[in-house]
């Protein structure tokens, strides 16, 4: 595809509005007692219920339900007490009943937004228009026959959440930080596994182009099942150069639904865009209205775990650390509930933000472990940085003695562990005075250097005390002590 010259660009604007469908981790179906368990042979977790068979009749699953009020209130949406669900009526092979429980005129979340970060430091909230309950459809495939596509239905019927944000975005980073938060939420709140590649986190993309500083949104095109957030951004990417060549030309954009092909990075027309109408949602005759208390809402908005955004600026504003800090720590939640954990027990903020972000993940990268299987507790790291703290241990030795053998001996305290080594620092006096001449007896050619000007020998003699002693000095102390020798020589 041609690539668009700066002066073409930079008289368009990107419109971008994001349809996010997470599956909701429960045990059973949205409608049915069936399994909602991923992996199984294919038609396993099927049931009359599920499928829809005459005489069935459905029944809504408590679980799915606060889920989903969990979600809206994570991204500050209005819960709706009064909802309800509509059939959405469209025939696809893998969806077994022809209908889609759904809701429409009134969904269980309503407004909200979702705070994002972008590279250069700017923070924007994106507006969401509405979070809603629906069920999953089957799973078509068409690389298991030669000759034919099969079905899978263990799927349909699994609880999903809709998240429908306004046409707010303006550039694929912004969508792309989006999703990224969107799926921080998901994972915090643990409603979901956020896993894009394995379909229970996808995305629609509804793309369009305008001149800048007009009000009217231009014809928007949807890319259908984006299965990463960097094939969403890609597909952005593409569609803009695309729409605005087809406009430059003197063209028109057709409302279409889109395929994206991950391998060539451009997009193709699957169909002419459905619009709501074609659905023919009515009231789902078989369930009742949803109807929800004030008080069911309040109580899980009080089981609510910190979110990313609130940990973010609880360590950037209150804590003193970095953005980058902060951003590593509440990107994974494990990890930032280990720091939660961690910070109860010391408030050295900065060495157990880098203990964190250092050994302790070199550790699991080397072991490819997760931090929620990590043997070593938060008190106990918080007790490691204590003894660095207090000048009982340096660092050097923390880092390649002590903490390895507290990896290996969970079960022991740091303090004892540091003994039981001989790794404590040294507070005899002579011991540290006899290191230092023994060092400088060593390189009387340096000591003629270091009085001749050149400061840089120190690191030489510190070297050689750190090796003498086994780290078992206190380097500020002892760096000082050398000066004071080295000068009186």
């Amino acid at each position: 595809m041609t690539v668009l010259s700066d002066g073409v660009a930079e008289k368009y604007e990107l419109v971008i509005g994001l349809e996010v469908h997470a599956q909701l981790s429960t045990s059973s179906k949205v409608f049915s007692a069936d399994s909602a368990a991923f992996g199984a042979e294919p038609n396993r977790h099927v049931s009359a219920v599920s499928l829809g068979h005459p005489g069935t009749l459905p029944f809504v699953n408590k679980k799915a339900v606060e889920y989903a009020v969990k979600m809206g209130l994570a991204c500050n949406c209005t819960i709706n007490l009064n909802n309800s669900f509509a059939r959405k009526n469209y025939f696809y092979a893998d969806l077994p009943k022809g209908y889609q429980i759904s809701q429409d005129h009134a969904p269980i979340c309503l407004k909200g937004y979702v705070p994002v970060k972008l590279a250069d430091g700017t923070e924007k909230n994106i507006a969401l228009h509405h979070i809603h309950m629906e069920e999953d459809a089957g799973k078509s495939m068409h690389d298991q026959h030669h000759a034919d596509s099969l079905i899978d239905l263990n799927r349909a019927g699994v609880p999903l959440v809709e998240i429908v944000s306004e046409p707010d975005m303006r550039s694929a980073e912004e969508a792309g930080q989006f999703l990224t938060e969107m799926r921080k939420i998901l994972r915090y709140l643990e409603i979901c596994d956020g896993n894009m590649e394995e379909g229970s986190m996808r995305c629609d993309a509804n793309i369009s182009v305008r001149l800048k500083g007009a009000t009217a949104y231009g014809n928007r095109c949807e890319v259908k099942n984006l299965n990463s957030i960097r094939n969403v951004q890609r597909a952005i990417e593409h569609e803009f150069v695309r729409q605005v060549n087809i406009i430059e030309a003197g063209g028109h954009i057709d409302q279409n639904t889109l395929n994206f092909n991950a391998d060539t990075g451009e997009t193709s027309v699957l169909r002419s865009k459905e619009m709501a109408n074609d659905y023919r949602y009515f009231p789902e005759p078989d369930l009742p209205p949803l109807k929800l208390t004030n008080e069911y809402v309040e109580n899980i908005r009080k089981g609510l775990p910190a979110l990313p955004a609130q940990l973010y600026h609880k360590y950037t504003e209150q804590l003193g650390l970095t953005a980058y800090d902060a951003s590593v720590i509440t990107a994974d939640r494990d990890t930032a509930f280990y720091f939660e954990s961690l910070i109860k027990h010391t408030d050295h903020y900065k060495a157990a933000a880098n203990w964190l972000m250092g050994a302790v993940r070199s550790y699991l990268n080397d072991h490819n472990q997760a931090i929620g299987n990590f043997a070593v507790t938060p008190q106990n790291l918080a007790a490691l940085i204590k003894l660095i703290d207090t000048g009982v241990i340096n660092n050097s030795v923390a880092s390649h003695k002590l903490f390895p053998a507290m990896v290996k001996e969970p079960g022991k305290k740091p303090d004892d562990l540091a003994k039981e080594l001989n790794l404590l620092i040294s507070a005899d006096s002579d011991d540290v005075t006899r290191f230092i001449k023994d060092a400088i007896a060593k390189y009387p050619d340096k000591v003629k250097e270091y009085q001749k000007g050149k400061k840089g020998v120190l690191g030489l003699f510190m070297g050689e005390i750190m090796k003498s002693s086994k780290g078992k000095i206190d380097p500020q102390k002892t760096n000082q002590l050398l000066i004071k020798e080295l000068e009186a020589k």
